[in-house]
């Protein structure tokens, strides 16, 4: 179990207080879902949809690659 939990509506990292997903968070995901990269994607974007509607003043762009973005 992390402790590098998003803090919402902020979308910040319950431990390290940085943009969720934080790097160590990151880190666990790749991990957690390394046989199920289409599974980690379904889970980020679910995500995705819940901090653009939180954050409706953050880019698109922005928000994206912070949720999606690093995976590429």
């Amino acid at each position: 179990m992390t402790t590098h939990g998003p803090v919402l509506p902020l979308w910040l990292c319950e431990t390290c207080d940085r943009p969720w997903p934080c790097s160590t968070r990151r880190a666990e995901l790749l991990g957690e879902y390394a046989t199920s990269p289409v599974a980690l994607r379904i889970y980020l974007g679910s995500h995705l949809l819940a901090a653009t509607q939180d954050m409706s003043w953050a880019p698109a762009d922005a928000v994206y690659r912070r949720f999606l973005g690093w995976l590429a």
